[in-house]
């Protein structure tokens, strides 16, 4: 069981797609660290040796912020934006998105599920 930065990483996949299952390494960045380290892309974890695997959990963790780390300064820099009262804080205080989109009638992920107003009936439409 190949262990990295806290994460158990999947036995049976490939290298570059299982480090993908760390928080805060994408495709791109595991591509990269695979190839600074000398590691063929269609290898597979359970094939590494354990010197392959202590230099790709050095290499994270002199190079990359991930799983805890990471966490905490994203919800860090939220935490500052709400104390600021800036704009996007509020916007992330009521849960609204923050990035300028339209929320008329999408927005549905951040919002949540939509709420019927209660008493409000639908009438047919006349001819």
């Amino acid at each position: 069981m190949a262990r990295i930065a806290g994460v158990n990483i999947p036995q049976d996949k490939i290298v570059h797609i299982a480090l993908t299952y760390i928080h805060g390494i994408g495709d791109h960045n595991s591509k990269l660290i695979c190839e600074k380290l000398n590691i063929p892309l269609n290898k597979r974890v359970n094939n590494l040796s354990e010197d392959e695997v202590l230099k790709i959990r050095e290499y994270i963790d002199q190079n990359y912020k991930v799983e805890g780390d990471l966490r905490r300064e994203v919800s860090m820099n939220i935490k500052r934006l709400v104390d600021l009262a800036s704009y996007r804080g509020s916007r992330h205080k009521k849960k609204l998105p923050v990035r300028g989109q339209r929320t008329h009638c999408n927005a549905r992920t951040r919002k949540g599920k939509a709420i019927a107003i209660a008493g409000k009936k639908l009438t047919p439409m006349k001819k």
